[in-house]
């Protein structure tokens, strides 16, 4: 044997089942797998964020948010500061609850910065997106929506979410509201769908007509996905995709087309109990109605002095009139 070749211990049968595992053929690489898309795709890092942390409170949270809510609207009136007004509140909410914590962080940040909304934002898991939405409107420096008129929809909205509304009851209410208010429907949508009483499917769904709000009706969109429509289209191929409001919405939708939205929201109002969102009140003029009367007859007082002036001999001093130039 020549020297540097060493003799191979292996038998035939083993090199042969070697040789045969090489010449196989290699098996195919499966295919990536597509990541599939999410009701939140295409939102900003910070919505997508406070969208999973927003979850479903007890009863009782909406109870005492509600109360909150509405003390806050009717102390607002006498001028009272809120920083008062929240030390107040945290005394007189159910301590059993979580909101006495939530009135601690926000009555610190108005301490600190002035605002409610920025606290509620933190407070992600408590508060909704939408009513951080409203919130946050009501105290921009140059917009017209007004603080009482926001808390009076929080109000509502935290009485509806303790009556277990349903979702089509708290979509039509909240878009009703940004129709109503003429708020930001972009912003406004996309609170919407954070909102953790709508599942994935209605989540997914607002976030795609959120695009198409100014180019197609709300009738429209509502009709085309009812059970209305899948009734009329059941023989062709046209069906929609996602089925969410019932027979009878779809009916009051189809004939409310090419109309105001309003009508829309006053006949399902009226016929299927929906709630109605309260709309800002125009003044009467009653409470400038003493301080107008107050300031007139001022003015009958001095004007009956001169006349008692004019008609003795001496006649009208004017002297008191002028001013004196020095």
């Amino acid at each position: 044997m020549p020297v540097g070749e060493s003799k191979s211990c292996e038998s035939p049968f083993i090199q042969h089942s070697k040789l045969s595992k090489i010449n196989q053929p290699v098996p195919p690489t499966p295919p990536l797998r597509q990541p599939t898309a999410t009701p939140l795709a295409g939102l900003c890092t910070a919505c997508r964020v406070t969208f999973r942390l927003c979850r479903m409170l007890a009863k009782e949270e909406y109870v005492e948010q509600a109360y909150m809510f509405k003390a806050l609207m009717e102390r607002m009136s006498a001028d009272e500061p809120v920083q008062d007004l929240l030390g107040y509140l945290k005394e007189e909410v159910l301590s059993t609850t979580k909101l006495p914590l939530a009135i601690d962080f926000l009555l610190a940040e108005v301490k600190q910065l002035g605002t409610m909304a920025t606290a509620m934002k933190r407070l992600a898991h408590y508060f909704t997106p939408f009513q951080c939405f409203l919130v946050s409107t009501a105290e921009e420096e140059r917009g017209s929506f007004d603080m009482r008129i926001a808390l009076e929809l929080l109000y509502h909205e935290a009485k509806l979410r303790s009556d277990d509304a349903g979702c089509i009851s708290m979509f039509f209410y909240q878009f009703e509201t940004l129709c109503r208010h003429s708020l930001d429907y972009d912003y406004g949508m996309q609170a919407i769908a954070g909102d953790a009483v709508y599942d994935t499917r209605w989540q997914k769904w607002i976030l795609n007509i959120r695009r198409q709000i100014g180019m197609i009706e709300i009738a429209n969109i509502v009709y085309l996905h009812s059970e209305h429509y899948l009734n009329q289209k059941a023989d062709h191929e046209d069906t929609p995709e996602v089925v969410l409001f019932g027979e009878k919405e779809g009916r009051i939708a189809f004939a409310n087309r090419q109309k105001e939205p309003h009508y829309l929201f006053l006949a399902l109002q009226r016929q299927l109990g929906y709630p109605p969102v309260p709309v800002r009140k125009k003044p009467d003029g009653q409470e400038d109605l003493i301080p107008k009367l107050k300031r007139t007859v001022e003015r009958l007082e001095v004007r009956m002095k001169l006349l008692e002036e004019e008609q003795r001999s001496a006649g009208i001093d004017l002297s008191k009139f002028y001013k004196d130039q020095k």
